[in-house]
């Protein structure tokens, strides 16, 4: 792994996590090339700021669970190779249930450059750390929706709560929000605001 770049459960106490993208469960329907482990990974600089996150959160009574972080170029590139493949209706009603999959492009839900290439972007939810439970929040993570936009109609009041704490806490310790993905947050001071890394998570 490059210098600068760390297992962000081992330097973030208590954090949770479940890297989507090297299991099954994701919007391609299989294990992504480049995430060999199911870890997440950033920068150091993104550690400190999510240790920041963890200690806001939890004061709420809430714990950070994370999906993703740094995301090897060639699973970006592998995103745009599933794009073009026939449809076989999967994983779409579930993440794409109102699109095709060329459109998760062009509509901003994924990208041929992404900032978690850079290593200083997370995707990530609260749980309740009294019962351990997701704090609901409209939609799961992908589902790429005018539902999972910030201030998206058709949520309960307690899930666009839950929405605006999560952005608050990150905001508070140097993050910036996605407008069409509530889960989506990047460090705005990152360390690697152009280089886009291409090492696989082992």
């Amino acid at each position: 792994m490059r210098d600068d770049f760390v297992y962000v459960d081992e330097v973030v106490p208590g954090i949770r996590w479940d890297a989507k993208y090297a299991t099954w469960d994701n919007f391609t329907g299989k294990p992504v090339d480049g995430y060999l482990a199911n870890r997440i990974v950033g920068t150091r600089a993104l550690c400190a700021a999510l240790d920041r996150a963890r200690e806001e959160a939890e004061s709420h009574g809430f714990g950070l669970l994370l999906w993703d972080g740094y995301r090897p170029q060639r699973a970006v590139d592998r995103f745009l190779r599933w794009s073009r493949q026939p449809e076989d209706g999967r994983t779409k009603q579930r993440h794409y249930p109102n699109i095709n999959r060329a459109e998760m492009f062009e509509k901003g839900y994924v990208a041929a450059r992404s900032g978690h290439s850079r290593g200083s972007t997370v995707d990530l939810t609260l749980y309740h750390l009294a019962t351990g439970e997701l704090a609901p929040m409209g939609g799961d993570h992908d589902l790429m929706d005018q539902l999972s936009h910030h201030g998206a109609k058709g949520i309960t009041r307690v899930e666009a709560e839950n929405r605006r704490r999560l952005c608050s806490i990150m905001d508070a310790c140097g993050f910036t929000a996605y407008d069409c993905e509530w889960w989506h947050y990047t460090l705005r001071s990152e360390p690697y605001p152009d280089t886009y890394f291409d090492f696989p998570i082992t």
